[in-house]
């Protein structure tokens, strides 16, 4: 395996083909990145009542969330202490107890030890049930979003997500009503590394007129002037790419949140009516986010387009193949036609045989095999697009390029990806909290821009 230095090159913009390859770096990935960071669980959503529980994954370990009865969530690894077998298969469902269908060990809906069959005529009363519950995982939500994390030392999910909470803000809470994901999700398997659709959400706006011109050409709106990356769009007056402390980033297009919807009628008055409360709560600037289109990561590996309002997370199964889960997120408080006609155009579009899903399918599997190649594999992949058209802004929080076509946003994931593999633990990581941003050079950039057009 390459050292960790040479795995990404923040000067240059480029990183090597090994991280979509390898599997020394895969299984690093795994213990520093995955093991260390927020993980997308679940949404209050899906499980509303106390006792309901859905099964999920954090990476490659199992995992139960279960709504507990005081109201709060809990999540613990779907594994039994007594000889590992997994001890829930139902993908959700309500339940006082989760039964060990090996030796019918069972266990609370916290996860604790309460039953053991022939405890005391076999276990000769010296079992300790408490020191034998399933191992707990850290958990907590914001706006309804559900995270857990396996590492105590870990910063609190509101510091993990940091400033990028006032651009999620927007949107997650909105005019007051927030959002919810409609499941279960729809689960396909891609031929692919884990990086590439989370690189792509992050703020991949140049694939999209050439990747989806077909598609962008059927649907029509919005978007279908993007078809064949016309040279007269003005690219820079359509939106922006933002990246954040933690890896997390996106890139927006203006006034064009429901563009990919063919029958849009219910989203598009929603987002009418409720863009002046956002205005009013949080300024001009977010209310124009507001009804803009997002393509979005949370690092590591959880996405959603806003907008089109599918929710992704990308679980790994390897280098080579990742599990794609797929929700619809959409308003807490529309109606139900306009939730239910969201939901239809979101799956047409992007569901497991959505439109513009398989256009992005191909190309995934394709930058992940190409690299088998020993040859290959000893190039670089370049992200140069931007640099220096970009920097701190007056208004937005984090890095802001200034064009929705860009690679600010994929240089601040892989600057966090290689800083998260090569610190030993979190310590290391909130050290270089201050300096975060010093690979972004051009400090004056939007300054220098603002004095220009006046």
């Amino acid at each position: 395996m390459l050292g960790i230095p040479n795995l990404v090159d923040n000067v240059a913009s480029n990183q090597s083909r090994e991280i979509f390859w390898d599997k020394d770096v895969y299984n690093l990935e795994l213990e520093r990145i995955f093991a260390r960071s927020w993980l997308f669980l679940g949404h209050e959503s899906l499980l509303p009542k106390p006792g309901d529980f859905i099964t999920t994954y954090m990476a490659e370990d199992k995992v139960i969330l279960s709504h507990q009865q005081d109201g709060s969530f809990r999540a613990f690894i779907n594994s039994c202490t007594h000889r590992g077998n997994q001890i829930c298969h139902a993908d959700s469902g309500n339940a006082k107890a989760f039964v060990c269908n090996y030796h019918g060990w069972v266990y609370g809906q916290d996860g604790s030890l309460v039953d053991v069959p022939l405890e005391t005529r076999c276990y000769h009363g010296q079992l300790d049930k408490a020191k034998l519950g399933a191992k707990h995982i850290r958990v907590e939500t914001y706006k309804g979003f559900i995270f857990g994390c396996g590492d105590a030392d870990a910063p609190s999910l509101e510091e993990y997500l940091g400033e990028f909470r006032w651009y999620l803000d927007t949107i997650w809470e909105g005019a007051g009503g927030g959002l919810e994901l409609l499941g279960p999700p729809m689960k396909s398997i891609l031929a692919c590394n884990w990086k590439v659709p989370a690189e792509n959400f992050v703020g991949d706006g140049y694939h999209v007129g050439w990747t989806h011109a077909g598609a962008l050409m059927q649907v029509g709106g919005e978007l279908a002037g993007l078809a064949g990356n016309r040279a007269d769009m003005p690219f820079e007056k359509l939106g922006f790419q933002f990246t954040t402390r933690h890896g997390h980033g996106f890139g927006v297009i203006n006034n064009a949140a429901p563009a990919i919807h063919v029958k849009r009628d219910g989203w598009a008055k929603y987002l009418a009516d409720t863009r002046a409360e956002v205005g009013r709560k949080f300024g001009p600037e977010r209310e124009e986010l507001y009804v803009g289109h997002w393509n979005c990561s949370l690092f590591p590996s959880c996405s959603f387009l806003y907008g089109t309002n599918t929710f992704k997370v990308w679980h790994p199964r390897g280098p080579h193949e990742i599990e794609v889960w797929t929700y619809t997120m959409v308003p807490r408080d529309a109606d139900a036609e306009t939730k239910s006609m969201i939901q239809r155009e979101a799956t047409r579009s992007f569901g497991t045989a959505g439109t513009l899903e398989s256009d992005d399918g191909e190309n995934m599997s394709s930058s992940t095999f190409v690299n088998r190649g020993t040859i290959t594999r000893n190039g670089r992949i370049s992200s140069s697009m931007g640099v220096g058209f970009e920097g701190p802004h007056p208004v937005f929080p984090g890095i802001v390029g200034s064009s929705f076509i860009g690679e600010t946003s994929h240089r601040g994931f892989y600057r966090f990806w290689k800083e998260m593999l090569d610190a030993p633990d979190w310590k290391a990581v909130k050290a270089n909290d201050d300096t975060w941003d010093s690979m972004f050079t051009n400090r004056n950039y939007w300054n220098d821009k603002v004095d220009a057009a006046e």
